[in-house]
């Protein structure tokens, strides 16, 4: 999210102007891209011989593996706790890429920033007497060689030192990190994945049938996008880095709950193949089925690193637990939903390609659905509701290319998607979301079109807090929601009788009562039953980002708070109850749960706002 300024600027504009742009009062917590901290344009040329740096192995990935450890080692005759080692890809990273933006200004000598960092003494407190020491990074396959470079100077003055040799895997091109998703059809799966292969140098496909015979093979689409795509800096700058191709292929007329092998080819010219590894997934069971079904849904998660590189360990130190957790879970998983703020890479490309990498024993398994976010798509000028820089530069060409969401126009990122028993609506928060915009239109219509009989269970998700939350920048603000956030909204809930609405944006887990006009219309808060006459609203933004603080107010419609990392599981195997958890990324444990049970009639009733037109004629 925004920074503390950010914060300031915003509170100030709201206080003169009402609610007119309340976009990122909620923003204002700690944390800074880590790559963005590098000056790289500033870096001066040092190259010396009394400084030395390799690489090894030299040649990665030679039993078909998407990454690897690699061992870094290092000298500096004058060593100093600021020295740090850029890692780079591709491995050639020096001015003769470069040109000036200012004319009257040097062309820099690096414009292009590392994949990820360390410092020198990362690993061993003895290098600043000893000026030798090593490193182990994990690099994954993304496209291009390797090479890493010793800087002393810092991150804000750096000077380069040495460089090393160059590595690579030995098929930088192969076919990687595959992302399931809903299709727009309940029996249709789309899988998308990433390669170095476009369409004249390979043809893309995915062969694919009921495990483990009958397997046949569906063409893939393949998409891709250029530094000129980007609305600004870093994307456009020093945080640029070719994506590769992007291909999607669209599995179709796929048997409920069933299960399916996969892996992604490419044919070459040559009459040979290039293969992934074989994957499975459990297709979508048809709308209304009576089954397990169980459904993860969180926010802001972000990226960690296993090497401890970048220090995203201050940035999000949740990322990796909750990817854990879901990994060590997926068997009682069936969908995924990640709504807004997935990789935080504000820019930095390298960093979405590290993402896919982190999710893939998840995404390769079930879908794996998103939302956007501020961090995906705020740019000024680009169309976007907001006028903040969260994307750096992104303005959603990134997460509208990663990843496939059944919506009829990606770049207005909502969508609809059923799974069994669950009918989900996702909004776009960064684009209108009011009466009267085209957003709206499309709300009303995913949720007038569930059929509840079959469908009992309505979800609505969004990345900002259109609902409510007692985040503490809201707090000050003093609507406890999204600036016009709910205003529009929350007649469509009560008209069609939404059983719960999740947000993330806000970086820690909160759940009401049944609400509705700030008023809690149901007691208890283990069990609700009965008609639907209110709605829960559920901040569930604690995926792995920083955490954000809770306002010290106590706001009635609050039912359970939670300053940690987490998400949510939903499981239902009938029409009539519903069990929903919230879980720690810590230890996977449930620290809240409730459970609605009840029967079609209870959604049919009628409520206050909430009442089908009657007439006194027989």
């Amino acid at each position: 999210m925004n920074s503390p300024a950010r914060y300031v600027a915003m509170l100030f504009l709201l206080m003169l102007l009402g609610s007119l742009l309340g976009s990122n009062v909620a923003s204002a917590h700690i944390g800074i891209q880590p790559l963005s901290k590098i000056a790289i344009q500033k870096t001066t040329l040092a190259l010396t011989d009394s400084a030395a740096i390799k690489a090894s192995p030299i040649v990665l990935g030679l039993k078909g593996e998407d990454s690897e450890w690699v061992t870094v080692r290092f000298k500096n005759s004058a060593p100093s706790r600021y020295d740090w080692i850029g890692v780079f890809s591709p491995a050639n990273f020096n001015g003769s890429i470069c040109s000036s933006e200012n004319p009257k200004e040097a062309t820099p000598y690096l414009c292009t920033s590392p994949i990820k960092y360390q410092f020198a003494n990362f690993s061993s407190s003895s290098y600043i007497k000893t000026g030798e020491a090593s490193i182990k990074f994990q690099l994954i396959n993304q496209r291009a060689d390797f090479s890493f470079a010793l800087f002393s100077g810092g991150l804000s003055n750096p000077s380069l030192l040495a460089v090393s040799n160059h590595i690579t895997f030995a098929n930088p091109k192969a076919p990687v990190y595959p992302r399931l998703a809903q299709g727009k059809s309940w029996n249709e799966m789309t899988v998308t994945w990433t390669s170095g292969y476009n369409i004249d140098e390979a043809i893309p496909f995915v062969e694919w049938g009921l495990k483990p015979q009958n397997q046949r093979r569906s063409p893939a689409g393949t998409l891709t996008f250029q530094q000129n795509s980007m609305c600004g800096s870093p994307a456009r700058t020093v945080g640029w880095r070719d994506p590769g191709f992007i291909h999607t292929s669209f599995l179709k007329d796929l048997w409920p709950n069933t299960l399916y092998s996969y892996k992604m080819g490419h044919l070459l010219p040559n009459g040979s193949y290039v293969w992934s590894k074989v994957y499975s997934f459990r297709s979508s069971p048809y709308p209304g089925q009576n089954s397990l079904q169980r459904v993860i849904i969180f926010g802001d998660m972000g990226k960690g690193e296993r090497d401890g590189s970048n220090e995203y360990n201050n940035y999000q130190p949740g990322s990796l637990n909750t990817t854990d957790q879901l990994i060590k879970d997926l068997n009682n998983i069936d969908i995924v939903f990640h709504i807004g703020d997935i990789t935080y890479a504000n820019g930095y490309i390298s960093q979405w390609d590290q993402f896919t990498s982190q999710i893939e024993p998840i995404g390769s398994r079930v879908p794996y659905m998103i939302a956007s976010g501020n961090h995906e798509r705020d740019w000024p000028g680009t169309g976007s509701f907001y006028n903040g820089m969260d994307s750096g530069g992104e303005c959603g060409v990134l997460a509208q290319n990663m990843f496939f969401v059944p919506a009829e126009n990606r770049e207005k990122f909502w969508y609809s998607t059923d799974f069994g028993m669950f009918h989900f609506c996702i909004a776009d928060s960064e684009h209108d979301w009011r009466e009267g915009s085209e957003q709206y239109r499309f709300i009303e219509k995913c949720l007038a079109s569930v059929d509840r009989q079959k469908q009992p269970w309505l979800i609505f998700a969004a990345h900002r807090v259109l609902g409510y939350s007692s985040d503490k920048y809201y707090g000050i603000e003093g609507s406890f929601e999204e600036p016009m956030g709910r205003e529009s909204l929350q007649k469509l809930w009560q008209k069609y009788k939404v059983d719960i609405a999740f947000y993330g944006h806000v970086h820690n887990y909160e759940r009401t009562c049944p609400v509705y006009q700030n008023q809690c219309v149901k007691s208890g808060r283990s069990h609700y039953s009965g008609v639907v006459n209110g709605t829960i609203h559920v901040v569930v933004g604690g995926g792995g980002a920083h955490l954000s603080e809770f306002s010290t107010v106590d706001t009635s419609w609050s039912l359970y708070k939670d300053y940690d990392w987490g998400f949510i599981k939903l499981t239902s195997s009938n029409h009539s109850s519903l069990l929903f958890e919230y879980k720690k990324s810590r230890d996977g444990k449930v620290y809240d749960s409730f459970t609605i049970s009840r029967d079609y009639t209870d959604v049919l009733a009628c409520v206050h706002d909430g009442c089908e037109a009657t007439t006194l004629a027989y």
